[in-house]
């Protein structure tokens, strides 16, 4: 229940969320996990719920939405309250504990460790015609089910990780492939540029590179779009059901940006602790920066387990920090 106070609440319900959920109960600790989204997983979950990912401890390769099943699993085996589709909007300090003041109630804390991603992400538009009007009619920016694209005439644009991604879902399954891109280098693995290539070498994939759209068009869904090349200013029309907006997004700390958090360039500053500059509060993921801060899934869990456990010496002075091995604790003996 919202009154009910929590030894911690934790801001986010990716991975990094996730795993400090499933730390905070090994410690015996009472939790709280307050997400924005409708459902867990957070990026995996709204975005790339069908993209394999290959450098989580445990799995030569895994899609990003069994991941979050597991680690839902994981998780919730302590019973932490799950409170979905609400934003924090302020957060007060009391004399032993935080009110996190929010949209739906008001929920009590004696700690709070922040894992909200970058914050609120909103996708890079395409600056076009008929992009907005045409968004969710034909235009988007993730693939959540790979068969909505079964048999359709699929253009994608951008040149990073994601849309190399989803162009290689989606080469089998889509009636055709474009890819468009600006230029001819890619922000993307090696291996998948490699694959690209090689697609497009045996006429998977219509690679156009040096080129841009220049407007979507339709009545009431996307039939046709028009690219031109950047060097020619010539146009090009090809045949579309669907667009996929891969330029990247604009990460927005939002409301936690009010807190009172010493913040640099839109991440959260902690130390080695991963505590912030205002006790009680510890953040982990890719919200945060530090010297020789990496943005990976990996690293979110080991700064969830370092974040939670000094959370615990916060709220418990008297417990340890280090938890020791899991193997030997009683919860899991029981």
């Amino acid at each position: 229940m919202p009154n009910e106070i929590r030894d911690i609440t934790i801001v986010g319900g990716g991975p990094t969320g996730l795993f400090a959920a499933f730390y905070a109960g090994m410690r015996g600790s009472s939790c709280r996990i307050i997400d924005s989204l409708p459902e867990l997983g957070g990026q995996l979950t709204a975005l790339y719920p069908e993209k394999y990912i290959f450098d989580v401890g445990g799995y030569a390769k895994v899609l990003a939405k069994d991941l979050v099943k597991n680690q839902v699993e994981q998780a919730l085996q302590f019973h932490p309250d799950v409170i979905l589709d609400e934003q924090v909007q302020e957060v007060v300090r009391k004399d032993d504990h935080f009110e996190m003041r929010c949209v739906h109630g008001t929920y009590l804390t004696r700690s709070i460790v922040i894992s909200g991603g970058k914050g609120a992400f909103e996708p890079m538009p395409l600056k076009c015609p008929g992009y907005e009007e045409f968004m969710h009619k034909g235009v988007e920016y993730a693939v959540k089910d790979p068969e909505a694209f079964r048999h359709k005439n699929v253009v994608v644009v951008g040149g990073g990780d994601t849309a190399l991604d989803f162009v290689l879902m989606l080469k089998g399954v889509a009636r055709t492939m474009a890819l468009v891109h600006r230029r001819d280098g890619w922000r993307a693995h090696a291996a998948s540029v490699h694959q690209l290539e090689r697609a497009a070498a045996v006429g998977e994939v219509d690679l156009r590179t040096f080129h841009e759209v220049r407007e979507i068009h339709g009545a009431d869904r996307v039939e046709t779009v028009t690219i031109f090349d950047n060097r020619t200013d010539e146009d090009v029309s090809l045949d579309c059901d669907c667009v996929l907006s891969c330029l990247g997004f604009k990460p927005d700390l939002g409301a936690i940006k009010a807190w009172g958090l010493e913040v640099e360039k839109n991440r959260i500053k902690v130390d080695q602790l991963m505590a912030t500059n205002i006790p009680g509060v510890f953040a982990a993921g890719d919200v945060v920066d530090y010297l020789g801060k990496l943005d990976l899934i990996a690293t979110g869990y080991a700064e969830a387990a370092i974040a939670v456990n000094n959370a615990v010496h916060y709220v418990d002075p008297s417990a340890r920090v280090n938890p020791g091995h899991s193997t030997n604790m009683k919860v899991f003996k029981e």
